[in-house]
């Protein structure tokens, strides 16, 4: 699962659904203008930069 589908799967997910993702996938994924929110390489290329950013 890469992290579109991640993304997808949680902001699809009921509210009394638990699941979660990282804060640094969350952040990236929302620094993106909504209509590029849709588009599974910009999202994955957002989260791959904030990822290493958070690793270090």
């Amino acid at each position: 699962m890469d992290a579109f589908d991640r993304w997808r799967t949680w902001a699809e997910k009921s509210l009394d659904d638990p699941l979660t993702i990282p804060a640094w996938l969350h952040t990236a994924v929302l620094s993106l203008p909504p209509e590029e929110r849709q588009d599974r390489a910009k999202v994955n290329a957002s989260a791959k930069k904030a990822e290493a950013r958070d690793e270090t």
